[in-house]
């Protein structure tokens, strides 16, 4: 099952192709990096760990500060980086209860999700559309 998480680079590819993209030197994406909520606190990557990331070695899964921070610097919705690190670091995937239909309001996270039968996807959409904690 490790093997399984590992083999995930959803995060990575999403990092490199937005790097290609703009454009960005590894110098220059660790000065971008910079959380908007704590400018204060400075770059939130190193250039070593970046490099790691992209070069397809391993590295801890960033907390919300490094993700607020390359968000920004990669010019990406914050939720676009969080579901690739949940992807490549925990084997989830998220999906929207209304899949293919764009809503937004209900997304579950779930393991394993494009292993289900389309059967059991639905029957997982239901349950996420009708639950409620109140």
């Amino acid at each position: 099952m490790a093997d399984e998480v590992a083999a995930r680079t959803d995060f990575a590819d999403l990092v490199r192709r937005r790097m290609e993209e703009l454009r960005l030197s590894f110098r220059v994406l660790t000065d971008r990096a910079v959380d908007p909520d704590a400018p204060d606190a400075g770059p939130q990557w190193a250039k070593g760990t970046l490099v790691n990331l992209t070069s397809g070695r391993a590295i801890k899964a960033p907390g919300p500060a490094q993700l607020r921070a390359l968000a920004a610097a990669l010019e990406v919705p914050l939720r676009a980086l969080q579901d690739a690190a949940a992807a490549q670091w925990f084997g989830m995937e998220t999906v929207t209860a209304h899949e293919g239909e764009g809503d937004l309001e209900t997304r579950l996270l779930v393991r394993r999700y494009q292993a289900m039968s389309p059967e059991d996807r639905r029957r997982l959409q239901i349950i996420a559309e009708t639950y409620d904690p109140s």
